[in-house]
């Protein structure tokens, strides 16, 4: 795999999407008609806001969308001209 920032970012964004995926669905072994919208406000439904399983996978996503936010922002600065 090449090492320059675009098949970084594309990986990148595979790897969010495969997440997201996964967390909706164990939302959904716990509420079965769970949404997307619902995973993004957990705590608005206790089940899932104290689900270890659930906590554990959504860390994950906002650990690769923190990185996703950095990896944009670094991009944008570098084309700008602000490192």
């Amino acid at each position: 795999m090449p090492n320059d920032s675009s098949s970084i970012i594309q990986l990148l964004e595979e790897m969010v999407e495969h997440q997201r995926t996964k967390v909706l669905k164990v939302a959904r072994e716990i509420i079965p008609d769970a949404t997307p919208e619902d995973i993004r406000n957990p705590q608005d439904f206790p089940k899932l806001s104290t689900d270890t399983l659930f906590n554990y996978e959504d860390g994950i996503l906002t650990g690769y969308l923190s990185l996703q936010t950095a990896l944009y922002n670094q991009e944008n600065n570098e084309s700008n001209g602000l490192e």
